[in-house]
């Protein structure tokens, strides 16, 4: 058995170009981890503005880098015995604050960690641990979302966004999408009762709203907000890249000067909430949304294609 493995790695920081398939030694398992051999994972926003530079924070020491947070696979081997772990056991989960998923092995702890959904394939599954958990914790979690409110979705077609409006039905929201005018169709068949081209439509067309959970990054979140019906919360899993420490000072300012607030959180999920999102599959409440299947070889193709925006659910990255 090989002491290697293939990973997505890059040298420096910068486009996607940067990014190629190369080797590092296998990680063995110590006590209390498991060792997964990863089927896929998928593309997401973050991995984007590490690998530009932009949250040197979170990829610190030397280069070459890494990249990938969630991953579907199967356990290969146990640093300690675990009674709900065997080899073999079909599992998905995410890395926390750390990059690397992009490879054929990793070793997680088992918070990380929970049951892949039963029969769902798990390239397929692997489209669903990082925003399936980021919608479960936005909308029952943060916003609290109650049945019969008036739910806006902002990128309604995306990663979160495609799960956040299935969510928003299971919940008995009335939901509204907004996305690009070649998916509303697409929003529509996930749940939402209305969907707008965002392009075309301004926020004073919309009406009222309950709840709004933003996924679409740059400018605009004072407009949206002004929408809130008394009571009103506002989620948002995205800022303005351009004007990072702008953005978040208004989130931080809207919860000191109104009544409504915009709430803002990183994902950091671990096992209930994954066995949540588990749960919500295995109900059909939510099913995994997958744009593109790119092999491990073309990673720098995937970054391109999520950065060229129009994404209808996940880019999800085959590894084997």
């Amino acid at each position: 058995m090989s002491n290697e493995m293939r990973a997505a790695l890059y040298d420096r920081y910068g486009p996607p170009e940067v990014l190629y398939e190369g080797r590092l030694p296998k990680p063995v398992p110590g006590p209390g981890e498991v060792l997964v051999r990863v089927h896929a994972t998928s593309v997401n926003g973050g991995e984007l503005l590490a690998r530009r530079g932009g949250a040197r924070y979170a990829t610190a020491g030397g280069f070459p880098k890494r990249t990938g947070l969630d991953f579907a696979g199967e356990v290969e081997a146990l640093g300690s015995p675990m009674t709900a772990l065997a080899p073999g056991t079909r599992v998905w989960g995410m890395l926390g604050y750390a990059f690397g998923s992009a490879a054929e092995y990793v070793v997680v702890r088992p918070r990380r960690l929970a049951l892949a959904p039963a029969g769902l394939d798990l390239v397929q599954a692997a489209a669903l641990p990082g925003v399936g958990t980021t919608a479960i914790t936005a909308l029952r979690d943060k916003a609290r979302l109650r049945p019969g409110e008036r739910l806006l979705v902002r990128g309604a077609s995306g990663g979160v966004g495609s799960v956040a409006v299935q969510l928003g039905r299971a919940y008995g929201a009335r939901v509204t999408g907004l996305a690009g005018a070649a998916n509303l169709d697409f929003v529509r068949e996930l749940g939402a009762e209305e969907v707008y081209d965002h392009r075309v439509t301004t926020p004073a067309d919309l009406g009222r709203f309950d709840v709004i959970l933003n996924t679409a990054p740059g400018p605009g979140l004072g407009a949206y907000r002004r929408l809130l019906a008394p009571g009103g919360r506002m989620v948002s899993v995205s800022f303005d890249p351009e004007r990072q420490l702008a953005s978040l000072a208004y989130i931080a300012a809207s919860a000191v000067f109104g009544s409504r607030r915009v709430r803002f959180f990183s994902g950091n999920p671990t096992h209930p909430l994954l066995a949540d999102l588990t749960a919500y599959v295995e109900s059909g409440a939510v099913r995994p949304v997958v744009d593109t299947v790119f092999p491990l070889a073309d990673i720098a193709k995937a970054h391109r294609a999520l950065e060229e925006g129009g994404v209808r659910g996940k880019h999800v990255v085959r590894i084997g």
